[in-house]
């Protein structure tokens, strides 16, 4: 091919080619390579994004710990065992994660309408399973530290924190 195009465009054995030549299989691979690449550094982002929202979510449960002292010296006393406050506080991290994976959720789902005009976006049941599981699981993990520190208290210290 190089040959006829030199020829054809009366170029000198010596002068450099006034075209490029592509190869599709040479082209097939860079273009693999490049969604690979791209693959590698969305589920990096993606990491990152459920660590700092793992962390805000053991965040707001350290606060909501802290402002509960009371309530949770006083369920002590009244016979709570450790077990029924760890349940509770995982509940609500389990819930504050699902809520914070359903709205990213929809909103994906929403300006993934809104972009593409032209376009039906294909959402499966599946992805959108395994994004809620995924938060939950999200709210479990960065959740049991602040349960468990709920749970640690006892009812003396509780009751007399201020």
């Amino acid at each position: 091919i190089n040959g006829i195009l030199r020829q054809t465009h009366n170029l000198k054995p010596d002068a450099p080619p006034d075209f490029i030549v592509f190869n599709a299989a040479a082209l097939l691979a860079a273009g693999k390579a490049a969604a690979k690449q791209f693959q590698l550094l969305l589920g990096v982002v993606a990491a990152i994004s459920l660590l700092i929202g793992g962390i805000g979510v053991m965040n707001i449960m350290l606060v909501t710990v802290t402002e509960r002292t009371r309530e949770i010296g006083i369920r002590k006393a009244l016979g709570a065992q450790r077990s029924d406050i760890v349940t509770q506080f995982l509940s609500e991290a389990m819930l504050l994660a699902s809520l914070g994976g359903l709205i990213g959720v929809g909103v994906g789902v929403g300006l993934g309408s809104l972009k593409s005009s032209t376009m039906q976006p294909v959402v499966s049941p599946g992805s959108v399973v395994m994004s809620f599981g995924v938060s939950v699981l999200i709210g479990i993990f960065f959740g049991a530290y602040p349960a468990s520190r709920a749970a640690a208290l006892t009812p003396m210290e509780a009751l007399r924190y201020e």
